[in-house]
């Protein structure tokens, strides 16, 4: 048997990612830079270790389905609404920015508006898969810049949808007239098929996986997932849209079900592969050749890239209220090219709005443009220059701070607390200083939450306390403490440093996630630090003994030995407690209330009178009298009419206790489920 030469092929790509992604892994390159890389030295402008292109491509676009069905699978119809709410101004802004600003210059270098529009599409993505890494490694998704940069990305790959819809017809009509209506009638026949989506994914979709589990088969499964995966993008390429949107819109009809968890944890090594295949694939576009023949081009565009477009997405950021450096650092964490734009380049060229001629600088400029994502976002926190730049646009656009707070005139706070971050864990220690009396001031990024918790009359200000400014602002030389609950990292070190300047003699505690920051943040100046994941690991530790039902005792020495080996706390071990029914050694016994009524053998009596205990084996645990209920009965003290004694014992001894003191029905024995 001969080989066949795509095995060939794909075992030599392999191989060469493989390798290509070790090397650039020991140089904090992500495995999409190394795959990009593998595909340019494995291209016909390089070593043509690759020559049945065509066939690498179906793989790709394969792979180019699958990466957009799990995307699907992300969005419930119910989460992209509440998506749509919080992030489509910010994202609208970034992606309308950038696509007006490279239409119109194109424009005015002399280029189609067909194609100017193409240009700006091109620009305005950016590398979700680039940039939630750096960020995930970063720990800096939560961050007030990483929530923004999160929330753009969605929305850009929302926009790929449209995108697709419309490119094919920049380059198919005369005049802007004719496009105009034929993206009319491409978005109506859109919006028809995700109306029929809709109507399957709630009635049709749920039963058949339902009917296809009872198989119990993985296969099975995931040969159905699968199916309704091509199934839908076939769909829609037969009427005319692309096979992306049906692959979108067919994770969305099953991320609907119960079983869309499960589809993604089936299907996500599959596409892993075949997207690897799709990112060497687009690297097999870099031509070295077409940065030899044209480098101030290239430059030119790079610098475009990573200048112009993060500009750009630093305005948005800013017209958003966000502060100057979470708008500088969400401006550097957009300014690359996007995966989709090699998706709407290929698609460009095959409509004939561009031609390989000229799409190949933007590709040889985009790619080079990833490579620096990483460097650029790890140094950005660092760098202070681009903050102060953007200090006169943010009092332009009106960015509201704490600088602008309407505070009482002449009113100046000492004695209070200065809180950093209005998270959960700040609103908590927030209430707990209310209750106590101590006056508080918050400082937060969040510009929602500072306007839900202005409105309820707490005193927290839209402000960035990496400023000494904001701190100054916040009195924090005359406050008791600075508190720290942020989810930046970096920020929490600068802020740090500006408070050491403001207000050196101020002690400050905070939260850090891993123990191993604890003694750089005690020598930048925290007086306590608590890591969370000390804390998660004690109470996970404290719980999980007491589900192996061992003894208080122990389960105390043993967290007493955690936090002399971690962190010590103010705070008293606490363990959690247990019900009756969840204790298996207890799984016997029962518990069950009898009322005393007047003239029956209890009225009158005490339980040591008539012998409760060894009569009936039952124990009398608690009494109520009236609205008073008395844990620790005395044995000896006589039983009234009315009162209710509540008995601990098994289901005979229950029954025997009952018997004796009211010699009446014997009454139900409540069960571990009534307790």
């Amino acid at each position: 048997m001969g080989h066949i030469p795509i095995i060939n092929e794909l075992a030599a790509i392999a191989a060469l990612g493989v390798v290509v992604t070790l090397v650039l892994s020991r140089l904090q390159l992500p495995a999409v830079a190394g795959l990009l890389f593998a595909g340019a030295l494995a291209g016909p402008a390089a070593f043509g270790l690759v020559t049945s292109v065509d066939a690498i491509e179906v793989l790709a676009e394969l792979g180019v389905v699958l990466l957009l069905f799990t995307i699907g699978l992300e969005f419930s119809l119910s989460r992209l609404q509440t998506i749509f709410r919080q992030v489509a101004l910010g994202g609208l802004l970034q992606v309308g920015l950038t696509t007006a600003a490279v239409a119109g210059g194109a424009l005015a270098l002399g280029q189609p508006p067909g194609r100017a529009v193409f240009f700006g599409f091109v620009f305005a993505l950016s590398s979700t898969a680039i940039v939630l890494r750096a960020l995930t490694e970063r720990r800096e998704l939560d961050a007030p810049h990483g929530r923004f940069i999160v929330g753009t990305l969605i929305f850009q790959d929302l926009c790929v949808v449209p995108m697709v819809l419309i490119v094919p017809l920049l380059g198919s009509s005369s005049s802007m007239g004719g496009a105009a209506t034929g993206i009319a009638i491409a978005l109506a026949k859109a919006a028809a098929v995700i109306v029929v989506t809709i109507v399957v994914a709630r009635q049709l979709v749920p039963r058949l996986l339902r009917w296809v589990d009872r198989a119990r088969s993985r296969e099975v499964f995931l040969l159905a997932v699968l199916a309704l995966c091509l199934g839908t993008a076939w769909l829609t390429s037969y009427a005319g849209l692309s096979l992306a949107l049906g692959a979108f819109l067919g994770g969305m009809a099953i991320a609907d079900t119960e079983f869309g968890h499960r589809a993604m944890g089936d299907v996500m090594p599959l596409r892993d592969a075949f997207v690897s295949i799709f990112f060497v694939s687009l690297g097999m576009l870099f031509d070295v050749r077409v940065v030899m023949e044209q480098p101030l081009l290239v430059l030119g565009l790079t610098v475009a890239f990573i200048f112009g477009k993060g500009a750009l997405a630093t305005v948005a950021a800013l017209v958003m209220r966000f502060p100057a450096r979470v708008a500088w650092l969400a401006g550097v964490g957009l300014a690359q090219f996007g995966e989709f734009g090699f998706v709407l380049a290929q698609l460009g060229r095959q409509s004939g709005v561009v031609d390989a001629a000229g799409i190949a600088p933007i590709l040889s400029a985009g790619i080079i443009s990833m490579f620096f994502t990483p460097l650029l976002v790890r140094v950005a926190p660092h760098v202070t220059a681009g903050e102060k730049l953007l200090a006169p646009l943010m009092k332009l656009l009106g960015v509201r701070s704490i600088d602008q707070a309407d505070a009482t005139p002449g009113e100046t706070p000492s004695g209070h607390v200065v809180l950093v971050g209005y998270g959960l864990s700040g609103q908590l220690i927030a209430r707990a200083l209310e209750a106590c009396g101590v006056k508080y001031v918050a400082l937060e990024l969040n510009a929602d939450s500072v306007r839900k918790a202005r409105a309820s009359g707490a005193t927290v200000y839209y402000g960035d306390a990496t400023s000494p400014e904001a701190l100054e602002h916040a009195h924090l030389a005359q406050a008791k403490a600075l508190v720290l609950v942020m989810n930046d990292p970096s920020a929490v070190q600068r802020v740090l440093t500006s408070a050491n300047r403001v207000a050196p003699k101020v002690p400050v505690l905070l939260r850090a996630r891993y123990l191993a920051e604890k003694p750089g943040l005690i020598a930048l100046g925290a007086q306590d630090v608590v890591a969370e994941e000390v804390e998660g690991g004690l109470e996970m530790l404290s719980r999980v003994l007491r589900w192996l039902e061992t003894p208080r005792n122990l389960i105390e020495k043993r967290m007493r030995e955690a936090r002399e080996a971690t962190q010590t706390s103010e705070r008293k071990v606490t363990v959690p407690r247990r019900t009756l029914g969840e204790m298996q050694a207890l799984a016997d016994l029962k518990l069950e209330r009898v009322s005393i009524e007047a003239g029956s053998p209890a009225d009158g009596k005490s339980a040591v009178e008539i012998d409760l205990r060894k009569q009936t084996g039952a124990l009398m645990i608690a009494v109520q009298r009236g609205l008073a209920l008395l844990e620790q009965p005395d044995p000896h003290v006589r039983w009234e009419p009315g009162d209710v004694v509540f008995l601990a014992g098994t289901g005979e001894s229950i029954r025997k206790a009952n018997r004796l003191l009211t010699e009446h029905a014997v009454l139900p024995v409540l069960g571990d489920g009534d307790q």
